[in-house]
């Protein structure tokens, strides 16, 4: 399969799609990358570190490290960098808003400043958050409606490239309709002229965090947070495939039977279609 993988290359006259039939090899397996293999000891530490920065966000490398060996960890500043990296952890703080460009993806403006959002399908927005395991790690893509917090699709994949997120984009806008405005935050996944193009031929407005404040997209960070504590660090799943069984069991009871006092005692899932009802 590997073979078969690298013959596989991006082309305007033969889609990605189907070369993999012409190789009888499936998409998935296409985008499929091994996990790197870390020790017990090395996921240990990764698991502290996503509790950490659970708690504070706004930790570099430096103030993660000093807080590992205060807990008895004995780690160097340099592996702590190296951790943080794989796991997608980038400290948030205050900062004046800036436009920095990816190198070929065009980095949109942020649209929710002072903005009534009043009904479901006004914004939608995504991100991308690491999940330890036992015998690796993941990364889970979700799609939240920001008025009701109800949870429209969702994907893991153990690589951070963009068609995992792509499949969590399409299958909400088959099963939800579309938003007047998805936000995100400047992620190469989400920034990638695959991801953009889809909202523009929709005619969707895009919308984008400021570099470095993930307060913009706030509704999806708090989701974060509830599904770990709730979830995530309880459970400690030791297979990607038992976390695909946590997280989906999780989001359906997250939807439908748990009620948010934000909500007025309500679910996610009935504020989502009960406001459709009351517009009708």
């Amino acid at each position: 399969m590997g073979f078969k993988r690298a013959m596989i290359r991006e082309d305007k006259k033969i889609s990605i799609v189907q070369q993999c039939k012409m190789l009888s090899l499936s998409r998935s397996g296409h985008y499929y990358k091994a996990v790197p293999e870390y020790t017990n000891r090395e996921l240990e530490i990764m698991l502290e570190m996503d509790k950490i920065f659970m708690e504070r966000p706004f930790f570099g490398h430096r103030s993660m490290h000093d807080e590992l060996l205060l807990k008895g960890y004995k780690i160097g500043r340099d592996r702590v960098l190296k951790y943080m990296k794989v796991m997608g952890l980038e400290p948030i703080y205050p900062k004046p808003k800036t436009t920095i460009k990816a190198k070929g993806h065009k980095i949109y403006p942020y649209l929710l400043d002072n903005l009534e959002i009043e009904y479901p399908n006004q914004v939608w927005a995504a991100d991308i958050t690491y999940i330890p395991v036992r015998q690796g790690f993941c990364y889970l893509v979700a799609i939240i409606d920001w008025y009701s917090r109800k949870i429209l699709s969702w994907r893991i994949s153990n690589s951070m490239g963009a068609s995992f997120c792509i499949e969590a984009l399409q299958e909400a806008l088959e099963n939800h309709g579309k938003p007047e405005i998805f936000n995100t935050d400047q992620g190469s996944q989400f920034t990638s002229n695959q991801f953009t193009s889809i909202l523009l031929e929709k005619k969707i407005e895009i919308s984008m965090d400021s570099k470095g404040r993930a307060l913009d997209n706030i509704i999806i960070e708090r989701f974060w947070r509830t599904i770990k504590y709730e979830n995530i660090y309880i459970y400690n799943y030791d297979t990607i495939f038992k976390v695909k069984q946590g997280v989906n069991k999780y989001i359906q009871f997250y939807n439908y039977e748990r009620r948010h006092t934000a909500l007025g005692k309500q679910t996610p899932s009935w504020i989502f279609k009960q406001s459709f009802r009351a517009a009708a």
